[in-house]
């Protein structure tokens, strides 16, 4: 559902600097920029900084989008630095995210990779720095000045594998969490590094005697939002990713320079259906080619669409205000379904008999259920506040939706009458839009930081994807997103339950 369709309606209802393990000086040399060989990947260049003395490599596999990169180099600290940079230079705010893992046992307890931010390629730039140890330490490491000496400040996470760096004016966070955990933050404030800056990967043995080796998964460069942009009039880029739910690992397969939104997975698995600026699309996944759907005079659909479990009907929620209607998946003429808006579809009875919608009626926000042909709506929650998401369980006899009725908003579940309606989860965030695996063993949802109001899921933000057990159980992250609205408010689990497809964003660098 649209927030700013929930804002209208809810507006009428009611440093401390450590030292490191010291280290013998190298040779301080510029980077050898101009010995690396162009591109890697989103990256303009690699190269070695500082006296290196065994040359390290880069390199990016267009298939599996990973970045290997090797390096020698005795130290990132005191006044100067030696490690292997993939770089690009950006300028304003940015977040950088990936996942690492070394390869190898390791030499030294202190092998770093990790994400960096500099003024320039000199060995003596300041800089700020997030990096994993090979000890698990994880740290934000930084240098204020020209050869000044480098600073840290250690984060209370062991061993994380997933890190993420942002800049925002001249603040800069660093973020970092075991695969599966949350986020665990560090501020800096007041790093006086030029617009302009170097942005990138690295490693760094710590041993200038060998050489230590390392993989980037998960690599991004998201330009966020402009703080003035306006929602559902400014747009900034998109891209659906495919995701493996086990291992974490994204592969982007499909972008746009403005709104993409909530890819639904074909029973067949050979297609995604897409909401683009209001009009449906189909990609092919092995050709990844888009064509249109018709939709013939409902052009205005919003986020909010299902496919039948069978994959034959196509349901939409389309117009101002928003109305449910079905046509055949392939297209043509919508059969409009509900007499009145606002309401919104979320999911298809397994049998294919029923819709669920959320709907606003007599000043509340509630799930009903209305004959897939049209008919009488059933009302199934009747909470204060907003129920929305609903969806049902393959073997028809359960409904997951989210709720606010207990404060943030949660995931909830009910019999597929609405009785016995059960809080699942219980934590400090905010989380939307569950999503029932085929075999039905595992939801899957998406969950907004706590200070996004309970009501609410916009664009742009910085949220997780998370799993847990239909029958309950500690949520996992299995994505770390920026994204927000229309990342996954439809059911996008790949048939065979390994892969949700779903919608990261970005401007344009």
């Amino acid at each position: 559902m649209p927030s700013e369709t929930l804002a209208m309606l809810s507006s009428h209802l009611g440093l401390l600097p450590s030292v490191c393990c010291a280290f013998a000086l190298g040779a301080m040399t510029s980077a050898r920029g101009a010995d690396a060989s162009g591109q890697v990947g989103v990256f303009e260049q690699h190269g070695d900084i500082g006296g290196v003395a065994i040359p390290g490599t880069a390199a990016y596999d267009a298939d599996t989008q990973e970045y290997a990169v090797s390096s020698s180099g005795t130290n990132m600290w005191t006044d100067h630095d030696e490690f292997q940079f993939v770089w690009r230079k950006l300028k304003g705010d940015f977040i950088i995210q990936a996942s690492t893992e070394f390869l190898g046992a390791g030499s030294n307890a202190h092998r770093k990779m990790g994400l960096i931010v500099r003024a320039s390629l000199d060995p003596r730039s300041p800089h700020v720095n997030a990096c994993r140890h090979g000890s698990g330490l994880a740290a934000l490491q930084f240098r204020k000045t020209q050869g000044g000496p480098t600073e840290e400040i250690r984060l209370k996470v062991d061993g994380p594998d997933v890190l993420q760096l942002e800049r925002s004016g001249k603040k800069f966070t660093m973020s970092a969490a075991r695969f599966g955990d949350t986020y665990t933050s560090q501020d800096l404030d007041g790093a006086d590094l030029p617009d302009e800056v170097y942005v990138g990967i690295y490693v760094c043995a710590h041993n200038n005697t060998l050489v230590e080796k390392g993989i980037f998964r998960n690599v991004r460069l998201v330009q966020p939002a402009r703080p003035d942009f306006r929602p559902y009039r400014d747009y900034i880029g998109s891209d659906i990713e495919l995701l493996d739910v086990n291992t974490g690992v994204r592969r982007t397969i499909y972008h746009a320079d403005d709104s993409l939104q909530a890819p639904n997975w074909t029973p067949d698995g050979k297609r995604l259906v897409y909401n683009h600026n209001g009009r449906m699309f189909s990609l092919e996944l092995a050709t990844r080619e888009s064509s249109a759907i018709d939709t013939g005079d409902q052009v205005h659909c919003n986020n909010d669409h299902m496919l039948s479990f069978d994959g034959r009907m196509l349901g939409i929620s389309s117009g101002s205000p928003s109305i449910v209607y079905t046509l055949p998946v392939g297209g043509g003429v919508p059969k409009q379904i509900t007499p009145t808006g606002p309401s919104y579809l979320h999911g298809w009875s397994p049998d294919g008999k029923f819709l669920v919608i959320t709907g606003a009626r007599n000043g509340n926000l509630d799930i009903y259920k209305v004959p897939a042909d049209g008919g009488p709506e059933v009302r199934l929650t009747t909470a204060k506040g907003l129920d929305d998401g609903s969806e049902y369980t393959p073997d028809g006899g359960t409904i997951f939706f989210n709720s606010e009725r207990s404060g943030k908003m949660q995931i909830w579940r009910m019999n597929a009458d609405g009785s016995e309606q059960t809080q699942v989860t219980n934590d400090e965030y905010n989380n939307w839009f569950p999503h029932v695996s085929p075999d039905g063993k595992t939801i899957l949802f998406i969950t907004f930081p706590p200070e996004i109001p309970s009501g609410e899921h916009p664009f742009y933000k910085r949220v997780y994807l998370r799993k847990m057990p239909v029958d309950g159980g500690k949520p996992t992250v299995v994505a770390y997103v920026y994204g927000g609205q229309g990342s996954i408010n439809v059911n996008s689990w790949s048939p065979d339950c390994r892969t949700i497809a779903f919608v990261s964003n970005s401007g344009s660098f």
